[in-house]
């Protein structure tokens, strides 16, 4: 640590302020306060260096203690607030009524400028925030979900005399290719036809159906290529070149019931499990997928158990998050600027302690398509988008050199959905100009989640889990 000059009689207050200084090289972006501090001390202009930044943005080790003096300094940045004040004045020029508009920008934990910064906003999309990190809270980045083929019958040369039953698990990414996989799986455990019914039973979705006799149908469909058309042969196609194509037919209809059947059937012959949860949320939250996320919330008891946990995990303040589902639809979903960030703010403590980043849960800007196809924002910052007729939101980080990462929530109100977006990107940029471009993305925003890539990739047959030795053909 550089060494620190020293006064002779220093008074109890100025003791704290030479305390501060000690730490303030390791605050990475915060080495231009020194020289204000130091004229403040009486240390000649010629007898000290202002200490350089020593580029530390990617660690936090702030100290423990609070030291007013020191969140005073760092949240005084006039030229943010002027920033954030010519947004506003845009908007007003535009026919925006300013009072209907939200803004939160953060360094870190400390507020810099804000707009209504406490007040609750229809939110759109944004409320998928909510929704991830009450499913991280509960079931932590790595967990699956788990969907279950088994046999009410007999088995009999590969034929189930009987009904195959699906017994869902809650999984909200059951697409074309995970269909194909399994029926892979049943067909090389020996499985060729199936004389009864397709039971759907506990909770399966597939294709973001959420009627689960359509569900049904859709499985039922790409376990036989023979009634394949061609959005499941456009499926089949990114999978590995000469994975097997299923045949299983089964010749009775598709029936639902309720609750689960795991007490019912006669055996089990495979289990399937999901990708792991931290990239069911990625792309869930990359397409701002509605389907998956009203289905994560339920999963979780619904959007007061969602609200619940994010005041109970993240410090929400009572009244600052009102839902009435978990992906955003409808005015009534609201929650205020500052929410937002502290929502953000905590998945990123949530996930470094399991070894990921919020750039493996939300999407990239330059690298992530979704909804942010059409975008302007600085490439690497790491968003997610909210919109209704009437309402566009904003948040995320942005890694910035000075500040480090740069923590930000806009929710705007009113029509023309284009203008406020190309707004709320010109202003994310202005702020990343202001405190200078990273010049390498910091560990906090390492991505290694990757859908489509191994190990994320749908349709690997190595999550399907035989139950059952093979069936006897002969």
């Amino acid at each position: 640590m550089p060494a620190i000059p020293q006064c002779r009689s220093v008074s109890k207050g100025l003791k704290e302020l030479i305390l501060v200084l000690k730490f303030l090289p390791w605050m990475a972006g915060y080495s231009v306060l020194i020289p204000a501090v130091g004229s403040f001390l009486g240390f000649g202009v010629g007898s000290w260096q202002p200490l350089k930044p020593l580029q530390l943005s990617s660690v936090d080790i702030r100290p423990v203690w609070e030291s007013a003096w020191v969140q005073e300094a760092i949240t005084n940045d006039p030229a943010a607030k002027k920033i954030v004040e010519g947004y506003l004045s845009g908007l007003a020029s535009a026919g925006y009524l300013t009072a209907q508009q939200g803004v939160w920008v953060s360094a870190g934990k400390y507020p810099i400028a804000q707009h209504q910064g406490e007040t609750l906003r229809p939110a759109a999309s944004l409320s998928k925030i909510a929704t991830t990190l009450a499913a991280l809270a509960t079931w932590g980045p790595d967990s699956r979900f788990e969907t279950l083929v088994g046999w009410r019958g007999r088995l009999e040369n590969g034929v189930v005399l009987g009904d195959l039953v699906i017994e869902g698990g809650d999984d909200p990414l059951f697409v074309w290719e995970e269909a194909i996989a399994l029926g892979n799986t049943l067909q090389r455990l020996g499985i060729r036809r199936v004389t009864g019914d397709l039971i759907i039973a506990g909770n399966f979705t597939m294709n973001f159906e959420t009627n689960r006799g359509q569900s049904g149908e859709l499985l039922k469909q790409a376990l036989n290529s023979s009634q394949w058309d061609y959005s499941i042969e456009s499926a089949h196609t990114q999978l590995a070149p000469g994975t097997p194509r299923p045949s299983i037919q089964i010749d009775g209809s598709v029936r639902t019931t309720t609750g689960s059947w795991k007490d019912k059937v006669d055996g089990w012959l495979v289990r399937h499990d999901s990708l792991p949860l931290v990239a069911v949320l990625k792309a869930m939250n990359i397409y701002s997928n509605n389907p998956m996320a009203e289905q994560v919330a339920n999963t979780l008891g619904g959007p007061n158990a969602v609200v619940s946990k994010a005041e109970d995990f993240a410090g929400i303040v009572p009244g600052e998050l009102q839902l009435i589902n978990g992906s955003g639809l409808g005015e009534r979903n609201q929650m205020s600027p500052q929410a937002a960030v502290i929502m953000f703010q905590k998945i990123q403590d949530e996930l470094r302690s399991h070894d990921y980043t919020v750039s493996d849960i939300f999407p990239i800007a330059g690298r992530d398509g979704g909804t942010l196809v059409d975008r302007n924002m600085p490439d690497n910052a790491v968003v997610k988008t909210g919109s209704l007729a009437v309402v566009s939101a904003l948040a995320g980080a942005v890694p910035t050199q000075k500040k480090g990462l740069v923590w930000f929530s806009l929710i705007n109100y009113g029509s023309g959905l284009d203008n406020l977006r190309s707004r709320q990107d010109r202003i994310i940029a202005q702020l990343e100009q202001q405190w200078g471009k990273a010049t390498e993305l910091p560990p906090e925003l390492q991505t290694s989640v990757r859908i489509g890539e191994a190990p994320y990739k749908f349709g690997d047959e190595r999550r399907n889990q035989p139950i059952l030795n093979q069936i006897n053909t002969d």
